[in-house]
């Protein structure tokens, strides 16, 4: 029943023909059971194994590499070869992809686990009225039309309507579903409200809520997907994972990267059908298959082999700087994301407040006699720890809080007149409450407060074990005076009291709302001697008016307090006792800013990036809140930047457009709400943040493009998101967004010297082939190449220093090229140039070398025809593996110096030198020795058809290899303009070089 909540009772127990005095018979409960299900959310079917595998094997670029090595398999046997040069290649191109093939199945069966935690919030019994007589059943075997009851420390076993109230009052903790962040108080009354949210339905419990004070019956209207927590569940499967803005780059790369691919590949075969009949090949099949095979080289040369293992490990190096910094991340691919992310919309409760209410003012009577009449005081600290101080209005802090007489008497009010537990948690090692957080807060305010009558305290407080601090204090008041009868809080009255006896001396303690708990007092305590004095209009005007201050422009939470002497021998309390009381004090709470969440708002603004506050709270305290963390500075007039939900959905669609882009504060959300706002703020290409903790957070989580969950939080935010915060603090994602920057500019930096690598190694073999000479290199040398010289350095490259101004630019573009139009000319000038500079080594060592043959350049060119003409020199000096070894180790050396060239994008190596990044320069390192184990020990260099160079030949490397570094210069002079040539010839001045401290940051 959907509408439950805009129902009358009548009409509900009708609807499911219940008697609310006997329950449903059991013959309606297998009916029900039968029309409605289970009450229990449907396991979803989750995804095949093998379709996971498969599902990793679904790019362009991926499938060109497997048909690249089955056809390199298929070669190899065709051609006879046999052993482990015939399976080497493909062997490796497989295992590669493997291992990350694995990377994303783990990845993708992290993301069905928050639909298990969901089930977590279901209660697992529930009292239930059936027959005529109560008992308790599994909460699974509930139907629509149980009479249900509930109590304190209940867990909501289904979706609930009010049917009866058994006790004055029953408030219910509904932050996981709406994220507010008090408890909220049930009612009978029939909701009359358009559109109403979660928070409207006053008559409703939702299912996996806590019940923290009251006792009441309830009729069943929804169980299992019929729930809140069902909408939740089918808002999560309906959401599907977005690509990340380097995901779809890397993709749109590869796909313009295999067609460049397949066209060059069928060039290079079409180049050569000339040549298919040439005797050396022994026939025109077997000459059609030879440069099939070069074209299948140049394929393996072309693509990226290692480009997937880099970014991911480059990622998985971004996740453990970020653990580092208390940001756990669960998705690699979202650490870049960060960098890009233009909207953080996030929640309140919890994520920029502590979610923990706390007082934080005080308001008591000075004195009658001289200054003012009211005086206050500030409360410090914002947990449920008893860590905090008391300052007076001048802002000095009082050494013994307990020795002023209101204080005092607040701190004995506070612990006696309250339902509530503080607790230490040894294994979270955190404080932790029972009951209503308004009377937690209470308690806190008694323990920081303290008890009198020793010198030493506080301090000696501060000697206790966590444990027993954690209500040393309020114990010590409940030792001294013993509960003898209370009165409970109803809505009629607005207040409770407690009935305390100490020495034969009974005294009545009470708390309430300041209207209800001052109009009934007659008298006042005065904070300067402890004494009583009549409460006169002129004390009451103050006191309302300083109420009207704390409810109003601090817009917190109020509670007053009092007491009154009692006859000797009194054991029950009745409301007429609530009369003649005397007033104590007037403290204000609210949930309390993170005091770091002001300066990272700052932070993000100088980013360029919108900070949205999101929460089920109502306007005005949001606002409030908004106020404090420096959201609407220096404004007085929110419209156009606040909006409830219901306002906004009411705005036409023009109107919506602009208030997306103004927007700051989003209140009275639910689920629903927090889904649409990430897809309408998407739909305007804003990469999109979602921060949240509560279940009610989990389908945005999971729509946005990085969704952010609290360490503290529930499972199921934890399990939706793409990174969670250890410490529960917003200011980590601003340091977060600056890692996730880095990252990008890092992983555009090892793309682009892929790229120019790989570039090299195309035009290597084409040239080659155009020219009609031997074959420059063999496909085992360039996989060889690609692996290991272009894996390490590239990787290490993400080790390069994060800039100092990286939080001070806007935010990158979603669709910006990770290589630009004057970038892709750069770098293809650096690939054109390597791919010269192999095939020319391999020339030099026929025409020049002293070790060589020293042919004319026509001989070369026409090598396929030697066994048909007389020639000085055997025809095997072309398969002389020593030309092959040169060119390799020229593709390799130049590689390393191209390495060097992107230590920075446009700074040249005079600024940005070698030593700038250490990684880097060990890998170049690492990669040259493995590069000398395959050329000198004798298993390797056979394996991969090389043979040692003679010094000679090092020198010839060295002179080919090294001016790849001076084109790069010439070309970043170009990138820098006018301005940049003037800071490269300046480049000595003192004060253009950061210091050190500077420069490492």
């Amino acid at each position: 029943m959907e509408d439950a909540y805009a129902r009358s009772l009548s009409e509900v127990l009708e609807f499911f023909g219940v008697d609310p005095s006997k329950g449903l018979t059991d013959a309606q409960v297998v009916k029900h059971a039968k029309s409605y299900g289970r009450n229990v959310l449907p396991q979803e079917k989750s995804t095949p194994f093998w379709k996971l595998v498969l599902k990793q094997f679904d790019d362009l670029l991926v499938k060109i590499l497997i048909a690249a090595a089955i056809v390199s398999f298929v070669l190899a046997l065709v051609n006879g070869e046999t052993g482990l040069s015939a399976f080497l290649e493909p062997s490796v191109i497989l295992m590669i992809l493997a291992a990350n093939a694995a990377v994303g199945v783990i990845t993708e069966t992290n993301a069905e686990k928050a639909l298990e935690e969901l089930r977590a919030y279901q209660a697992d019994v529930a009292t239930v009225l059936r027959n005529g007589c109560f008992s308790i059943i599994p909460a699974t075997d509930l139907v629509p039309g149980d009479i249900v009851e509930v109590c304190v420390g209940c867990k909501v076993p289904a979706d609930l309507r009010m049917l009866e109230l058994l006790t004055d009052q029953l408030r219910v903790d509904q932050a996981i579903l709406t994220g507010e962040s008090g408890s909220v108080e049930k009612e009978l009354a029939v909701t009359v409200a358009a559109n109403a949210v979660y928070q409207d339905k006053t008559n409703i419990l939702f299912s996996g809520t806590i019940v923290v004070a009251g006792r009441a019956r309830a009729v069943v209207v929804g169980t299992g997907s019929n729930t809140a927590m069902g909408s939740i569940r089918d808002s999560m499967l309906n959401t599907e994972d977005e690509a990340t803005p380097l995901k779809k780059k890397l993709d749109e790369f590869g796909t313009v990267l295999a067609k460049i691919i397949a066209g060059i590949c069928i060039l290079v075969w079409i180049v050569n059908i000339g040549h298919f009949g040439d005797p050396s090949h022994g026939g025109l099949l077997r000459g059609a298959i030879h440069y099939f095979k070069i074209a299948v080289a140049l394929a393996v040369a072309a693509i990226p082999e290692g480009l997937p293992a880099v970014v991911t490990t480059c990622l998985a190096l971004g996740t453990k700087k970020m653990a580092r910094l208390n940001a756990i991340v669960r998705s690699l691919p979202s650490v870049e994301t960060l960098g890009c992310t233009t909207v953080i919309c996030s929640d309140k409760t919890g994520t920029l407040t502590t979610n923990m209410m706390s007082v934080s003012k005080i308001c008591v009577l000075h004195s009658i006699r001289r200054g003012p009449i009211a005086t206050e005081y500030s409360v410090s600290g914002t947990t449920y720890a008893p860590d905090g101080s008391i300052y007076d209005s001048t802002g000095v802090q009082l050494d013994i809080p307990a020795q002023h007489p209101c204080l005092l008497h607040i701190a004995m009010c506070s612990a006696l007149c309250n339902e509530s537990v503080v607790q230490y948690n040894p294994d979270k090692k955190n404080y932790e409450k029972i009951g209503e957080s308004t009377e937690v807060a209470l308690r806190v305010l008694g323990e920081k407060i303290g008890i009198p009558g020793f010198d030493s305290m506080p301090s000696a407080l501060n000697m206790l074990s966590k444990h027993e601090r954690a209500a040393y204090c309020n114990r010590h008041w409940e030792n001294h005076f013993k509960r003898i009868s209370l009165l409970e809080f109803s809505r009629d009255r607005k207040m409770m009291s407690v009935l305390c006896s100490n020495k034969e001396m009974e005294i009545m303690f009470s708390k309430g709302a300041p209207e209800s708990i001052i109009s009934r007092c007659s008298t006042i305590m005065c904070n300067d001697e402890g004494s009583t004095v009549p409460l006169t209009p002129n004390i009451r005007a103050e006191l309302e008016s300083r109420f009207e201050i704390f409810a109003g422009r601090l817009t917190l939470r109020c509670l007053a307090l009092a007491f009154k002497r009692m006859p000797a021998g009194q054991q029950v309390l009745s409301v007429d006792d609530e009369r003649g009381l005397t007033f104590i004090g007037l403290v204000g709470m609210l949930d309390p800013p993170r005091d770091e969440v002001r300066e990272a708002i700052l932070s993000c603004r100088t980013a360029g990036i919108r900070v949205i506050v999101v929460t089920g709270d109502n306007k005005v305290t949001a606002e409030s809140l908004c106020k404090k963390i420096g959201g609407f500075d220096h404004l007085d007039d929110f419209s156009g930047l606040s909006y409830t939900a219901s306002e906004f959905e009411d705005l036409p669609a023009m109107q919506k457009t602009v208030a997306l882009q103004r927007m700051t504060l989003f209140t009275r959300v639910e689920p629903s709400h927090k889904r649409m706002l990430v897809e309408a703020l998407q739909n305007q290409n804003e990469v999109v943040a979602m921060t949240g903790d509560g279940v009610n957070d989990a389908p945005a989580l999971k729509k946005a493009d990085i969704g952010i969950a609290m360490g503290s939080g529930t499972a199921v935010a934890k399990s939706a998101s793409d990174m969670v915060l250890a410490d529960d603090n917003f200011a980590t994602i601003i340091a977060a967004v600056a890692e996730g920057r880095a990252i990008y500019n890092n992983t555009k930096q090892f793309i682009r010297y892929m790229i120019s690598s790989n570039i090299g190694e195309v035009v290597c073999i084409f040239v080659a082939a155009a020219l009609g000479i031997p074959d420059t290199l063999m496909p085992v040398q360039l996989l060889w190449v690609n692996l290991v010289t272009d894996g390490l350095p590239a990787t290490a490259i993400g080790f390069n220093k994060q800039d100092c101004d990286v939080m001070k630019v806007k935010p990158r573009k979603v669709n910006e090229a990770v290589v630009t139009g004057w970038l892709f000319f750069r770098y293809l000038v650096i690939g054109v140039y390597v791919g010269l500079a192999t095939v020319a080594g391999f020339i030099w060592w026929f025409i020049y070398s002293d070790t060589g043959p020293k042919l004319s350049y026509n001989e070369l060119m026409n090598f396929d025809s030697c066994s048909t003409r007389e020639t000085n020199y055997p025809c095997t000096v072309f398969s002389n593996r020593h030309p092959s070894t040169v060119s390799m180790t020229v593709l390799v050396v130049v590689e390393m110096f191209n390495a060097l060239n992107n230590l920075s994008e446009n700074q040249s190596l005079l600024i940005v030198p070698p030593w700038s990044n250490l990684w880097l320069v060990g890998s170049i390192i690492l990669t040259m020795i493995l590069h000398f184990l395959i050329l000198y020990v004798q298993p390797l260099s056979v394996l991969f058809s090389v043979i040692p160079l003679t010094w000679a030949d090092w020198k010839t490397v060295l002179y080919l290899s090294f001016p790849v570094i001076i084109i790069d210069e010439i070309l970043k002079l170009f990138s820098r303009g006018p301005r940049g040539m003037k800071r490269f010839f300046r480049f000595r001045r003192p004060d253009f070089l950061p210091k050190r401290e500077v420069r490492d940051k």
